[in-house]
């Protein structure tokens, strides 16, 4: 089993990505930027992205020199991108030209979270098997997967024209909608339930 320390870190770990996929989700449900304007929705992703990154630091640092590594590195490489993609957008969302340097590294983001979510399916197939219904981690991976496929077809939604315009933005939108809801399932179903206290040391006589 973990250590305390290791499964303190786990949690925090699972908050983190928790919480950034909520900011992501509620930066993308239907009708939010229509209502709270662009300037909001990519302040919500901006932050929800550094919640990302914090996370996925923390998994990188706890997972092994194996698959597992693998993926988690692929993974941070992706949240930094998206810290650039979502700070860009913050201040170039109104500039046609300037969209073109928000939609580069968000694909590439994309194309890394669809990796090591490969990769981490793959892994997970090799320690619990290649169908582990019952288990949490392996549903947790396919979770995980289906959210970095939704994560890809936003990406490919917000492709920006020659003119300025997104090639969809219907699609943009919705695909961060559901893969924000898919990773912040994915990181619920990882959480740390139960907790083994440390045990109380004896006071020390006088």
């Amino acid at each position: 089993m973990p250590s305390v320390g290791t499964c303190a870190t786990l949690s925090r770990q699972c908050w983190l990505f928790a919480i950034g996929s909520a900011f992501f989700a509620a930066a993308t449900v239907p009708g939010f930027s229509a209502a709270a304007g662009a300037g909001a929705t990519n302040w919500l992703c901006f932050i929800g992205s550094w919640f990302f990154t914090s996370a996925a630091w923390m998994q990188l640092m706890l997972s092994k020199p194996k698959l597992e590594w693998l993926s988690a590195a692929i993974q941070f490489a992706g949240t930094v991108l998206f810290n650039i993609s979502t700070g860009t957008a913050v201040s170039a969302h109104a500039t046609a030209v300037r969209r073109h340097y928000v939609w580069a590294p968000d694909a590439f983001g994309s194309i890394a979270f669809l990796v090591s979510a490969a990769l981490g399916v793959a892994a997970a197939s090799i320690a619990i098997g290649l169908i582990a219904l019952g288990s949490r981690d392996w549903q947790a991976e396919w979770i995980n997967m289906i959210g970095s496929i939704a994560f890809g077809v936003s990406a490919v939604g917000a492709f920006v024209r020659r003119t300025g315009i997104t090639e969809d933005a219907l699609a943009a939108n919705v695909g961060t909608f559901i893969g924000a809801l898919c990773f912040l399932a994915a990181a619920l179903l990882i959480l740390p339930r139960f907790r083994k206290r440390a045990p109380t040391l004896p006071e020390s006589g006088p």
